[in-house]
């Protein structure tokens, strides 16, 4: 199992940063590699929501994953999973308020996200690549995260 972590200030609100990123429907519009939503559930975000979300690769490909949220506690908190092409993983991503200092009224947004491979193939990918697949991994992480800065 791998896990990457990546942590980015956002100089907006708590409420707002987490309207922002889990109004999935919007989601075309800020992040930069996504390019369509397909919600697969009707209602508020929150546990059980499930969605397909297409992105464009660094090679220019695209791929297409589904997402379901495990655990959510609003505004502070969700767990997503996916599973994916020969590993599983999950994301968990907080929101934390500033509340002293200069960005005080301002959000640390944290992603965490663990694989673990389930498969053959799986595996040995993750041995042969693993260093290089968390540089990716960890690379589109901030670039989501810097994207939802901009916005917000």
């Amino acid at each position: 199992m791998s896990t990457i972590a990546v942590t980015r200030l956002v100089e907006a609100p708590v409420v707002e940063v987490w309207g922002v990123f889990t109004n999935l429907p919007q989601r075309c519009e800020w992040l930069s590699t996504v390019t369509r939503v397909e919600l697969l559930t009707t209602g508020p975000f929150g546990a059980g929501t499930v969605w397909r979300e297409t992105r464009t690769m660094v090679d220019g490909g695209e791929i297409t994953e589904e997402f379901r949220v495990r655990e959510c506690v609003v505004p502070e908190r969700f767990v997503v999973a996916s599973p994916g092409i020969g590993a599983d993983y999950r994301m968990t991503y907080t929101f934390d308020p500033v509340v002293e200092g200069r960005h005080r009224g301002a959000t640390t947004v944290t992603v965490v996200q663990d694989g673990a491979p389930t498969a053959p193939a799986g595996r040995f990918l993750a041995l042969v690549f693993g260093g290089l697949a968390a540089r990716t991994v960890e690379g589109a992480l901030r670039r989501d995260l810097d994207d939802l800065a901009a916005v917000a």
